[in-house]
């Protein structure tokens, strides 16, 4: 996201002595992107960031793909993936491709013992269940139900769990995750049409600065391999940095909904997205106010694109049996639309309190055999009269 922020204390120019109080040097290191053309922040740390002191083994993480080439339509009940104490082992990717995992998550407890990092893929986490801290390298940031948490590729962090029923739709994108392009202005700034401005982003406010030595563990994801690196200083140990590149919060109750008179197209929930897929967030709104409007969808056919719907709350009108952490798949090639009876259902209504999130990928998803463990079979036959 193209905006300024700066936390804690900086030197006056960058690449220049900037003194502790004892006379000894912080430690400058750029935190960058896209081989020095993309969104950077230059942080200040006590220790030098690059002092591993044991590489202590490392395990394969790849999920198992149990279907590779897809034209069903399946309903997963998320709901059914098994609460487990620690968050990385309660990271199940239930669809993916070559730019994107999807991951459900039910971690109980917060992590305590080791830090974590994604070095490939910037980590969009939604939080539908739960409350607590994510604490990053870069500075704090409080999360609750509904929040939208952008974790930049190889920030460091960890979650502080204030709650133990926590579930999570994880969004693992090896592509960079933007603001929408149309949303911005050439200098950045988004537009006054835009769905949400630059006040709703929640940037890291408390900055942790550990002046510490030791052990500490910090798992790094590579490669589909979970590496167990042991550092001599403390991850946390910044004292300050500026820039662009930098963990942020978006709450989905924040999302200022676009209407018409007649439906509008999923392109105006667009949130956030990439050059291989785009995330969109379905809010409580009013309905189309032309007299002879159908609130509900239009069939369409996905040619271009596998659509996923995460149902978080409230009433999915477009749907039959559809409940809080469904998540359904509806691929490419096929169309699809409301189920029998939506449409007749939705006129006359003007409003919905349905929230969801939406994941449009340019490229066929797999299924996992994590997906296929709680996937409905049948889905694809409810929409038969």
């Amino acid at each position: 996201m193209p905006f300024y922020h700066t936390l804690g204390q900086i030197p006056p120019k960058r690449h220049t002595i900037f003194k502790k109080p004892d006379g000894s040097l912080y430690y400058e290191q750029l935190f960058g992107t896209i081989g020095f053309d993309g969104m950077a922040t230059n942080s200040y740390h006590h220790h030098r960031p690059t002092q591993v002191k044991a590489i202590q083994g490392s395990r394969n993480v790849a999920p198992t793909i149990a279907i590779d080439s897809n034209i069903q339509s399946y309903k997963l009940h998320g709901f059914q993936v098994t609460p487990t104490a620690d968050y990385l082992a309660s990271r199940k990717c239930v669809l993916l491709n070559h730019a994107v995992a999807i991951e459900l998550a039910a971690p109980q407890q917060s992590m305590t013992s080791y830090f974590y990092k994604n070095a490939d893929a910037d980590e969009l986490l939604f939080v539908h269940r739960g409350s607590g801290t994510l604490r990053t390298h870069l500075g704090n940031i409080d999360f609750a139900y509904g929040d939208y948490l952008l974790i930049p590729r190889g920030t460091i962090y960890a979650l502080d769990f204030s709650t133990t029923d926590n579930r999570l739709l994880i969004v693992a994108s090896n592509r960079p995750i933007y603001t929408p392009k149309r949303y911005r202005n050439w200098f950045g700034q988004l537009l006054e049409h835009a769905p949400y401005c630059e006040r709703d982003l929640r940037p890291p406010t408390v900055l942790e600065s550990h002046d510490q030595e030791g052990d500490f563990l910090i798992k790094v994801k590579k490669q589909d391999t979970l590496f167990d690196m042991v550092y001599a200083t403390h991850p946390f140990d910044v004292v300050g940095y500026d820039g662009y590149n930098f963990p942020y919060a978006f709450s989905i109750h924040d999302f200022e909904p676009i209407t018409g008179r007649i439906h509008q197209p999923p392109p105006v929930h667009q949130t956030f997205e990439t050059d291989a897929f785009v995330v969109c967030s379905f809010v409580p709104r009013l309905y189309d106010y032309h007299p002879q409007s159908i609130p509900a969808p239009y069939h369409h056919s996905n040619i271009d694109s596998d659509e996923v719907i995460y149902y978080v709350d409230g009433d999915f009108m477009s749907r039959n049996d559809i409940a809080p952490g469904h998540l359904s798949l509806h691929p490419a090639g096929i169309p699809h639309g409301p189920h029998p009876g939506a449409i007749e259902r939705s006129i006359g209504k003007t409003s919905t309190e349905e929230i969801a999130v939406m994941v449009d990928t340019f490229q066929p998803l797999k299924i996992t055999q994590e997906g296929m463990n709680i996937a409905d079979p049948n889905y694809y036959t409810s929409w038969l009269a």
